[in-house]
């Protein structure tokens, strides 16, 4: 077999490309009342052997079939027999040995992924599928990062046993704490958190947890193996593959009747590992490697894919076509973003567009790599200093703003903003128009921004700031200013499961791995925080009444003004109007107070209603106005609005 090096060298021939990039979709199994067909790519094999079995995981096969090379380096079979529910893997012989491998492009598998299964995905439809459609385009993204396991498996939950941890979960519209009819958890308390996109932590089939192991064990998922497979370990019976595909679309359905839009969390930077179906059908095609060989891992998870390369880019915006068509799923969140090429995303982009209307898929990821990584030619790769060579609507998470509130994620002793570190009143001021037209970051509108304070990544929001304030009587109280800071700036909003309700992890800040006991949602904490809760619940109600904020057009940037800074705290002006129409306030004034002591601020001009404070971020509910002066208390968010003369002609 030839080494990696030898490998790369023959790739970057452009006579491999001419003579063996295949155009074709239909790679995989294609499965229906007409028949079967079986496609694999290997341009290299010498011969390829199908195996079909009856389960998913052991005896042999009851038929050895050898496939047929084709154009294009494909290998072929067809039968006019439908084999839906039929298992398979292939033997691939390239210079001469023999690799057994499941299907790089299946739609379907057993237990653990190692064989795969044919299947007609007509029949894997819940009732009512066809009518399912996401709802309609929210006022304004609050995005709502969830793992499925940790959502629901809890006994405080009050999930029905047999759901916990698993897809159906999601079906339970109605949950209660321990059941106790009054207490709302579950999809029922983000609906009243004003939730609208629920991101889901990675669903597809990956290696990290054993499917027929202990139904406790538990990793976050960024672990891919089957790319195009719902993970078995969620579904209540991982053994008939059929099973997880129907439940994963039966809990998008369920969501999608409650009211959010679904965002899949996707990892296509690295695989599980090297020992995958993608190297054991074309060595070394799928992955980046050195001038010497080395492997690259630019992902510090042992490999980097080489998505520049044609038949792996198509791959990538196959699958990601795959999931919104078959699944319904509404959008992508890209894990390692900066690991894939611009080209790709914008391409990712651009077909989504086609399909289903400018931005109506929300597509966002992370820019940046672990580490260096090799890519070929010209490739750039989507990091935040190639933000302007990436479409308007593809997004990135901006550390930029979560350090300013909170501190480094990666420095648990430095702080932010909001916990007592001086110096950062010009990136909170640029944080607030979602960084548009400064020097740090080329954003072209803040549909390209992901403004966020915590994630799955790193310590939780409340463990960090636990650990940089001494005073335990000041912690919610400065979660709530974090809160209110991040969510009173332009671009996305985006928060981590349990955030709104002091979420810990005991301090630690990688838990991708640890007891689900540590990880899991604990729904008692819900109701033992509620205060903290419910001032999460005013801020999203009343940022959706805030087109100035909300506002993600290139020019949205020029709403902000009248800024003004002091060691310590900010104020800035939003010009709250909206072309016909008149939301209730024509004028914001904002002002963040992260003193220890008070802070008095003169007004613009005018009566103005006090919107927010640190206490109640309902007061937009009631009356209370004030003109000249007002005081702001330590550690307070004051949200001020104008009465649009149009509204005060109504009352």
């Amino acid at each position: 077999m030839k080494t990696a090096a030898e490998w790369k060298k023959y790739y970057a021939d452009p006579a491999f490309h001419e003579k063996y990039t295949y155009g074709g979709h239909d790679l995989g199994v294609q499965c229906s009342e007409k028949g079967t067909a079986f496609r694999l790519w290997s341009p290299c094999a010498e011969s390829v052997m199908l195996h079909l079995y009856e389960n998913g995981s052991d005896g042999t096969a009851y038929a050895d079939i050898c496939m047929e090379k084709q154009e294009k380096g494909v290998w072929a079979y067809h039968t006019e027999e439908e084999l839906h529910g039929v298992y398979y893997d292939y033997d691939v012989t390239i210079d001469g040995e023999v690799q057994k491998t499941a299907d790089p492009y299946a739609k379907a598998c057993g237990i653990n992924g190692k064989r795969s299964m044919a299947v007609n995905l007509a029949k894997t439809d819940p009732q009512g599928w066809e009518k399912d459609q996401a709802p309609r385009q929210p006022v304004e993204n609050i995005i709502y990062e969830v793992h499925v396991k940790e959502f629901s498996w809890d006994k405080s939950g009050g999930f029905p046993e047999e759901y916990r941890g698993k897809y159906k979960a999601f079906l339970c519209e109605d949950t209660t704490l321990f059941g106790d009819g009054v207490h709302h958890t579950g999809c029922a308390w983000l609906k009243d958190m004003g939730v609208t996109h629920i991101q889901l932590m990675p669903c597809y089939d990956y290696g990290s947890v054993d499917e027929a192991g202990d139904a406790d064990e538990f990793n976050w998922g960024y672990d891919p193996v089957n790319y195009n497979v719902p993970e078995g370990s969620y579904a209540t019976d991982a053994s008939h593959g059929e099973v997880r595909i129907r439940e994963m679309k039966e809990m998008i359905q369920a969501l999608h009747r409650q009211g959010f839009r679904v965002v899949m969390d996707v990892v296509y930077n690295h695989t599980y590992s090297l020992d995958s179906w993608f190297q054991k059908t074309v060595p070394w095609y799928y992955y980046r490697v050195h001038e010497d060989g080395s492997v690259s891992n630019g992902s510090m998870c042992g490999n980097d894919t080489a998505n520049e390369r044609p038949m792996c880019a198509d791959y990538i915006l196959d699958s990601v076509l795959y999931w919104a068509e078959e699944y319904h799923v509404d959008g992508f969140r890209f894990d390692l973003m900066g690991l894939l090429d611009v080209k790709l995303m914008n391409r990712i982009r651009r077909e989504l567009d086609l399909r289903y209307g400018k931005g109506e898929k929300i597509l966002y990821g992370e820019p940046w790599a672990a580490a260096e990584t090799a890519m070929e030619g010209d490739a750039k790769g989507a990091l935040k200093e190639n933000l302007h060579l990436l479409d308007e609507h593809i997004g990135i998470f901006c550390d930029n703003t979560r350090n300013a509130v909170k501190g480094s994620v990666f420095d648990v002793d430095r702080t932010g903003f909001v916990n007592g570190a001086h110096g950062l009143e010009e990136d909170i001021l640029k944080s607030v128009r979602a960084w548009q037209k400064t020097e740090e970051l080329q954003v072209s509108a803040p549909t390209q921004i992901i403004t966020y304070a915590s994630a799955h990544d790193n310590q939780t929001l409340w463990d960090k700031i636990r650990d940089t304030v001494p005073d335990e009587t000041k912690w919610i109280d400065i979660n709530k200013m974090a809160a209110a800071v991040y969510m009173t700036c332009q671009g996305n909003l985006f928060l981590l499961s349990g955030e709104e309700f002091a979420r810990t992890k005991n301090g630690l800040d990688d838990t991708y791995k640890e007891p689900i006991s540590l990880n899991r949602l604990d729904w008692e904490r819900a109701w033992k925080y509620e205060e903290l809760a419910e001032y999460y619940r005013g801020l999203i109600a009343l940022r959706k009444q805030l087109p100035g904020l909300c506002d993600k057009t290139p020019d949205a940037w020029k709403r902000i003004g009248n800024m003004w800074s002091e060691p310590l705290a900010v104020a800035f002006a939003v010009d709250n109007t909206l072309e016909n129409a008149e939301p209730a306030w024509d004028l914001l004034y904002v002002v963040y107070n992260s003193r220890s002591e008070k802070l008095q601020v003169k007004l613009p001009d005018g009566m103005w209603q006090v919107l927010t404070d640190k206490h109640n971020s309902f007061l937009w509910k009631e009356s209370r106005e004030i003109s000249g002066e007002i005081s702001a208390e330590p550690a307070e968010v004051l949200i001020l609005g104008r009465k649009n003369e149009g509204e005060k002609e109504k009352a």
